[in-house]
């Protein structure tokens, strides 16, 4: 018993159980600790597997080709051998552009039934694809990109590159 009033006492975990207190006041059900994500950034995994189709259409290009805040398409497969809560990725074009990581699929599988939902491309940032979802209507709005640092490096030296001298040969040529 003791442990438990010590671990209340931190405010991370107290204002958790005020917002699951609040939910069980409310009467809503099945959310659990989600209950203040309403808008949250996915991961697309699978982004460099090709699709299943004919064609065999290139996930990665499908995500070049998307622009941030174009709507996308999320599909619950529960007949999927590998996951039974597997959540695809769909583009407006209809192709396939991975799926929601397995650590969230279930959570945004169980709300994608309970509740209303938009889902937008953000980004394409390296070796992942990302989107945005909102929960309980609206449309989801887009974090601010943030520009990287100017790299402070110095370029690598090339020994095969030509350097001149600034004021030329100093042998008399």
């Amino acid at each position: 018993m003791r442990r438990a009033i010590h671990l209340l006492d931190r405010p991370m975990l107290a204002s958790r159980t005020t917002n699951v207190t609040r939910l069980q006041a409310s009467g809503r059900r099945g959310v659990g600790l989600a209950c203040g994500m309403d808008e949250l950034t996915l991961s697309i995994v699978g982004i460099d597997f090709p699709n299943a189709d004919r064609s065999k259409s290139n996930r990665r290009m499908e995500g070049m080709l998307c622009t941030p805040s174009e709507p996308v398409e999320l599909r619950r497969e529960p007949k999927n051998p590998h996951d039974a809560n597997a959540v695809a990725v769909f583009s407006m074009r209809g192709v396939q552009m991975g799926y929601v990581s397995a650590e969230r699929a279930p959570l945004i599988g169980r709300r994608m039934q309970q509740e209303p939902y938009a889902v937008v491309f953000q980004a394409l940032a390296g070796n992942m694809g990302y989107v945005r979802i909102r929960f309980g209507g609206g449309a989801p709005t887009l974090p601010e990109t943030v520009e990287p640092p100017p790299s402070s490096r110095p370029a690598p030296y090339d020994p095969d590159i030509f350097y001149p001298d600034p004021e030329g040969p100093e042998w008399g040529a």
